[in-house]
């Protein structure tokens, strides 16, 4: 299987790459992730702000950390604080110039750690701890010295107060502290080293018949073919070795096994000639290099002298291969899956047949469950078929190819999440540690919040994965113990999209309450009203099977009785409620609120609602309020900002020129509050600045330019760096031309690049005379997503047959919830 080309970062010499999404979510702690590749001088510097392009660590006179991977031409590491070296290093996590290798860089309160892989606490390999800490960093730049450095998969990644303990979870996942011993059936691949094998009868299909008396030495003939050539035919049958002493046969086998052997001067010609016969050719080449020392070091020749053998790789497996250190080529190994070669046992699933054809020591290395499942007795320790129920053929041959390849290998499609989820459970039933700790780490990479140069999704692909996936994940997970951190991760993505991961479908009404109590708490919930809260709550307690809200569900209880609409969950009314921060309510909501059933019936619906108009009515709490986060707006909040009239002053781009309701309005495009880009150069009447005024422009106009062989003309808006908005409507102004806009889009990114259509406009005859005001809203699950960019795609010809391509239109407006 072909993979796909990934599209990487260059860094020139002495320049640094800021990505607006690469920092830390938390001032002073995070983890940033990548590849490199580079001869010298992997740097990644870590600040309070963002540099330029040609900021460098050396001229930098702002606080900072720099981190030198590869340091005086690759051979050392180097540590460095606002500029001063504090860690200097001889021969630490060099960087590689052949191929790319991973990294990661985590600091945590002023502990500086260092390892190789892709996630914090794999493979450590230094540590630093700074006495004065700089707990204000936050943006990572990518930089570089005197040659280019390469970087891909480059992301951060989040580190909780317990998050050394919680990435030792994802990276070994069953190796924890916990008092209680753990079966065996869950060790995995750590308990079943393929040295466990050697001479096993377990799980062996050949013999050697070894030495004149004959002697049965059991092996693997997967094994032993991947490793050689040792003529072994697909059915049973012994290999006759009456020639062969038997410690020559053990030293070849422990090889193979082990990746090392040792055996006595006296036999080394002949494990040559074995491991020749049987074309183990990294065995041969070593034999070889040790007759030539023993040779050319007549004092070494004593018949007692045990000559020691270690396999030596120029290849880097991927560690989730059980080859890596062995003689075994992964190609090979790949190849008797695909053709079920010296196959022992064959998966199928009910009522769809054979899935492939395996070898049961394989399958037996990584998973405990299967070794026993093939020797302690049960039906398929004699059976050649293991007939599985209700699990998925893609990630069974996913998980079958992990085992053969030590990588996953899944098709970047729109199934890729479900894929994903479906191995990360299949792992856990099979106790695959291996693969369990690849697929948290990449449902991680998929839910992290960093910046990835990957190239595996667009934008919008990543957005409602992460969006649209996080209640079955949470569903998935939650009796996991080692998905912790995963279930942490979905909970804040969930409560940081509360609005649109509440509306967009139901699913949310599966999560348990446990789960869902963490959300509606947590404290990074951010919504556009608490009124969306108080519709989740009571979907969620009455296992709503439809999208209602509040006044739905105070209709059913007027006209039934509270045990029928909520069941099983009536009490957990009373306990979710105070999560709804009522105070924040308008008061003529509350005032409404009052007089429903809802407070007539439910007496802690009633009680927080006077105590909501209490506190209005009064503009005071009472005693011990003022510390109650009820009566607080919450951390992460939206300012409404809805269209009321075209050309009113209650847009977002108004209130950017007003510093955010700071001081008096001023053009935000001349103040740098926000940004707008034409898709033609800027000259007299192609004027950004023109769009955000309030005075009428008679020309103004953003010429066309080609895209992919297509025409477009556009207006872009970029709200900065900081701020997003939920739109739910926009308003345009015709300049004094005729050419009046037909085919046109309204679109949102957060990057800058992939965008999603908000409303699509087809032969709209709005726009019929100069100077004229229009205004649409968005309507959908797609007005409760947050954008910083936004533009207008012209995406056909205007009106005016001379210029069909100018988009001319002098007055642009967005509405909706600002962040």
């Amino acid at each position: 299987m072909e993979k796909k080309e990934k599209k990487f970062l260059t860094v020139a010499p002495f320049e640094c790459a800021w990505i607006k999404d690469l920092k830390f979510r938390e001032a002073g702690r995070g983890c940033v992730a990548f590849d490199a590749f580079a001869h010298n001088d992997v740097t990644v510097v870590f600040r309070e702000n963002v540099g330029s392009q040609h900021y460098h660590y050396k001229r930098d006179n702002c606080p900072h950390y720099t981190v030198i991977i590869g340091s005086h031409r690759n051979s050392r590491l180097k540590i460095e604080v606002d500029g001063k070296t504090v860690v200097d290093v001889v021969g630490i996590g060099l960087c590689c110039s052949s191929a790319f290798q991973s990294y990661w860089i985590s600091i945590y309160d002023g502990l500086i750690s260092i390892g190789k892989g892709r996630y914090p606490f794999q493979n450590l390999v230094f540590e630093w701890l700074d006495a004065n800490p700089n707990c204000s960093v936050r943006y990572v730049g990518l930089s570089s010295w005197d040659k280019h450095v390469g970087y891909r998969n480059v992301n951060v990644l989040p580190l909780t107060q317990n998050h050394l303990s919680l990435w030792k979870q994802v990276n070994s996942e069953y190796n924890g502290n916990d008092a209680e011993e753990l079966d065996d059936e869950q060790t995995g691949y750590d308990k079943w080293g393929l040295q466990s094998f050697l001479e096993s009868w377990e799980l062996s299909d050949m013999l050697f018949i070894v030495g004149e008396e004959g002697r049965p030495v059991p092996a693997h003939r997967v094994i032993l073919q991947a490793s050689g050539n040792f003529c072994l035919s697909s059915s049973h049958g012994d290999v006759q070795l009456h020639q062969v002493a038997y410690p020559t046969l053990h030293a070849l086998l422990q090889y193979v096994y082990a990746g090392q052997t040792q055996i006595s001067e006296t036999q080394l010609s002949s494990l040559w000639a074995l491991s020749s016969q049987f074309e183990v050719m990294p065995l041969v080449k070593q034999c070889e290099e040790a007759m030539e020392r023993l040779k050319v070091n007549k004092t070494l020749l004593d018949s007692r002298e045990i000559v020691e053998l270690s396999y030596a790789s120029s290849y880097i497996h991927s560690g989730g291969s059980f080859c890596c250190g062995l003689p075994i080529d992964i190609q090979r190994l790949w190849q008797f899956l695909s053709t079920g070669e010296y196959n022992d046992v064959g998966i199928y699933i009910e009522g769809q047949g054979l899935i492939s054809r395996a070898h049961k020591v394989v399958l037996g290395l990584y998973s405990g469950t299967f070794a026993k499942m093939f020797t302690n007795g049960m039906c398929e320790s004699n059976s050649v078929e293991v007939c599985f129920r209700d699990e998925s053929p893609a990630a069974l041959k996913a998980m079958l190819e992990f085992m053969y390849c030590g990588e996953l290998r899944i098709e970047d499609n729109e199934d890729f999440g479900t894929l994903l989820l479906q191995l990360l459970l299949l792992s856990d039933k099979f106790g695959i540690s291996l693969l369990h700790q690849e697929c948290c780490k990449m449902l991680l990479e998929c839910l992290s919040e960093g910046w990835s140069s990957s190239g595996r999704w667009s934008y919008n692909d990543f957005f409602y994965f992460a969006q649209d996936s996080v209640c079955p994940i949470l569903q998935a997970v939650s009796s996991i113990p080692s998905c912790k951190l995963i279930k942490e991760t979905c909970e804040r993505k969930f409560s940081m999209h509360f609005d649109y991961c509440t509306t967009a479908n139901l699913d949310f009404i599966s999560l348990d309450e446990t789960t869902f109590r963490n959300i509606i708490q947590h404290p990074d919930l951010t919504v556009t009203s608490e009124e969306r809260v108080l519709d989740a709550i009571l979907m969620w307690c009455m296992k709503s099977e439809k999208l209602s809200g509040w006044e739905v569900v105070n209709e059913l209880i007027t006209n039934s009785t509270l045990e029928s609409v909520f069941k099983g969950r009536l009490q957990l009314v009373n306990d979710l409620l105070p999560s709804v921060r009522f105070p924040l309510l308008s008061y003529f909501l509350l005032k409404k609120l009052e007089n429903t059933s809802l407070s007539k019936q439910i007496s802690a619906f009633g009680d927080l609602v006077k105590e909501a108009i209490n506190y209005i009515e009064c503009r005071t709490a009472t005693h011990g309020n003022d510390h109650n986060v009820r009566f607080q707006h919450r951390r992460s909040c939206y300012k409404e900002l809805q269209y009321i009239c075209d050309g009113d002053s209650n847009g977002v781009l108004y209130f950017s020129g007003t510093s955010y309701g700071e001081h008096p309005w001023v053009n935000p495009v001349l103040s740098k509050r926000i940004a707008i880009t034409p898709s033609s150069p800027a000259s007299r009447h192609t004027d950004p600045k023109v769009l955000v005024s309030r005075t009428y422009q008679g020309t103004c106009f953003a010429g066309p330019r080609m895209e992919d062989g297509n025409i477009f003309a556009w207006w872009m808006v970029d709200l900065g760096q900081d701020h997003q908005l939920m739109c739910n409507y926009y308003t345009l102004r015709q300049d004094g031309s005729r050419a009046y806009i037909r085919n046109w889009r309204f679109q949102g990114c957060m990057d800058g690049r992939t965008w999603l259509d908000l409303r699509v406009h087809e032969n709209d005859q709005t726009m019929c005379k100069p100077g004229q005001f229009a205004s649409w809203p968005i309507i959908g699950p797609n007005d409760l997503l947050p954008f910083r960019f936004f533009r207008i795609l012209l995406t056909g010809p205007t009106t005016d047959a001379s210029n069909p391509w100018n988009l001319c239109i002098c007055f642009l407006e967005l509405y909706g919830y600002f962040h």
